[in-house]
């Protein structure tokens, strides 16, 4: 990954370059493809721009462990976004396999509670103990999905009262379980600080430039006004994905991000 990310000008301080590497490396970038190859098609435009990619479950469960390693060997941070959900132990289980794909962060849902939450810490530290050579990866919790409006929340999963007020108690909670933060909506990121501190990370999903299509969100943000709520990481999928240049797309984020 040695290719600049921008057209360096002669102008540029060398802070300033810093500065959009850092950006670079708080945009997630989700590989949402039904195999590999497609994937990889991606992936080599965006070569050299040291972004965060985002496996989910579609592309995991197709291309298994091997993938995950595969992008580690080529330089890039990972995330796993699996969202586990069950019993304690087996959440343990899982989150001890998956650190030992070195993976750097992956999630599971707060819904499942503290003692869940707490597993899944358990089991990563367990791997990292039976091979120092590992590090523990962030482990964030699951909110309140960012295609979830109040409505839904209140009608059908049958919680009751505001977006934020849920989004904010599961932060907490979290914390109290040693989790390092949790994904939720831009729009909630600074309560989060306020209630769990500013080193408490938040990952956003939801993030749509300016005249975007919002497609399936219902809570969204630019990335500059997400920034600027103190969202740490933004997941911003079809506008740089579907876009006819994504090599293009992402770089422009990168340095609305960077003004921001």
């Amino acid at each position: 990954m040695e290719q600049q990310t921008t057209e360096q000008t002669e102008h540029e301080t060398i802070g300033q370059i810093a500065k959009r590497d850092e950006m670079a490396g708080r945009l997630m970038i989700p590989l949402d493809y039904p195999d590999a190859d497609s994937a990889r098609v991606l992936i080599d435009k965006l070569e050299g721009i040291p972004c965060y990619l985002k496996v989910g479950m579609q592309l995991f469960y197709a291309a298994g462990p091997d993938f995950i390693r595969e992008l580690k060997e080529r330089g890039y941070n990972v995330f796993l976004d699996v969202k586990m959900h069950d019993i304690p132990n087996t959440v343990r289980g899982g989150a001890e396999s998956i650190t030992r794909l070195g993976v750097d962060m992956f999630n599971v849902h707060a819904s499942g509670g503290k003692t869940m939450m707490a597993a899944a810490l358990e089991g990563a530290a367990k791997a990292v103990s039976l091979n120092p050579s590992l590090h523990i990866p962030l482990i964030i919790a699951v909110t309140q999905l960012t295609s979830t409006s109040q409505e839904v929340m209140n009608e059908e999963i049958g919680i009751a009262g505001k977006v934020e007020d849920t989004v904010v108690r599961y932060a907490k909670l979290a914390t109290e379980a040693g989790l390092h933060g949790v994904v939720a909506s831009p729009q909630e990121s600074a309560a989060i600080a306020a209630a769990c501190g500013p080193e408490f990370v938040t990952v956003t999903p939801g993030i749509r430039p300016a005249g975007s299509s919002l497609d399936d969100q219902s809570r969204v943000m630019t990335p500059g006004q997400a920034i600027r709520q103190g969202s740490h990481f933004l997941v911003i999928g079809r506008p740089i994905t579907a876009a006819a240049d994504p090599r293009a797309a992402a770089l422009s984020i990168i340095e609305e991000m960077t003004q921001a």
